[in-house]
């Protein structure tokens, strides 16, 4: 495999890019669960970074390393420009987008559409290692509508790696460019994981992540059987605490696993550090503890511990010791 710049531990887990779920709150929240996983960001535009607030965008928090940044976009001199900003504000690794079908992002030549044009992802690509010295990846899916022939992909990631990308993260789904809802682009394609797994074969030199579907620990310890590294998504989101076990079954580190309340006071320190840098009507608590919904799914009282979690007035106060009241809500934690 190619040596990697990254000073931290492999890609063997990952949490998805994720539009509206991993900003900087929720990965700061997942990174309290799981010291190694890495972490993206959600999609950032190439637009909003030239032409707009970059701190906006860029921000984060230091705890999260390592984390990855996510852009859409299809300009070369664009990208690089981003890839650079990127570098610059601290994060380990740029990805590009060649995955998401949304129309939305179809209409600024970017996403799964890119996937028809593998020679401008490569020129893409090689300008944006030639503006950093961190990693460019590609997350990118296995077909484009009716496309499954294997082939396809194959010369797609053959013709990256051409350019100097040696990390490919796999959505195992065809992406329907029309008459498919993002969401339904998430459920209806059949996953074909083999297709990943033959794209490691042909190209053992290359680091090959898998994504799609993966929701167990033991489905991401079948997967890494045969390629390099697994992404959860939604899993990862909706029931958060099952990363707690990551670290010591897919890293080999043993440290103490911290509980569910154990993460949940480190967010309460967080939460406050917040809203006193910011100001509570500069930071709604809601913001933070909306992607915490899940940390107790699957415990009797967990829709107690929700209910509490998204009391409207309970949140308009700011009190980041709702986390432990709705804590009290659960019979055992």
């Amino acid at each position: 495999m190619t040596e990697k710049t990254t000073p931290y531990r492999g890609r063997r887990l990952s949490v998805a890019p994720m539009m509206d779920w991993t900003d900087r709150h929720c990965r700061k929240f997942h990174r309290e669960i799981t010291r190694h996983t890495w972490l993206y960001t959600e999609m950032v535009t190439t637009g909003a970074l030239v032409y707009g607030d970059v701190g906006r965008h860029l921000r984060f928090n230091e705890e999260e390393h390592p984390v990855a940044l996510q852009l859409g976009g299809s300009d070369p001199a664009d990208l690089a420009k981003s890839a650079k900003l990127g570098q610059e504000w601290g994060y380990d690794e740029i990805n590009l987008n060649c995955g998401c079908p949304s129309e939305r992002v179809q209409k600024g030549a970017f996403g799964a559409c890119l996937m028809a044009e593998p020679q401008l992802v490569a020129d893409c690509v090689k300008a944006m290692r030639d503006a950093v010295s961190i990693d460019v990846t590609v997350k990118h899916r296995i077909g484009i509508d009716r496309n499954e022939e294997y082939g396809f992909v194959r010369d797609f990631v053959g013709t990256i790696a051409d350019a100097g990308c040696s990390t490919f993260i796999v959505h195992a789904r065809n992406a329907v460019l029309k008459g498919l809802s993002p969401k339904e682009n998430r459920e209806i394609p059949p996953l074909r994981y083999e297709v990943a797994y033959q794209l490691k074969r042909e190209f053992p030199e290359l680091e090959i992540i898998i994504n799609g579907g993966i929701k167990t620990s033991d489905e991401v310890a079948t997967h890494l059987e045969h390629v390099d590294g697994v992404m959860l998504g939604r899993e990862a989101y909706h029931n958060p605490y099952l990363m707690a076990e990551y670290d010591a079954r897919f890293y080999g580190d043993d440290a103490p696993v911290k509980t569910r309340i154990q993460v949940l006071e480190a967010m309460i320190h967080y939460i406050e550090a917040q809203i006193a840098e910011h100001g509570a009507r500069g930071l709604k608590l809601n913001t933070i503890t909306r992607h915490m919904l899940g940390i107790m799914a699957g415990l009797p009282g967990a829709r107690s511990f929700r209910q509490v979690m998204s009391d409207p007035a309970r949140l308009a106060s700011g009190d980041a010791r709702l986390l432990l009241d709705a804590c009290a809500r659960l019979p055992q934690v």
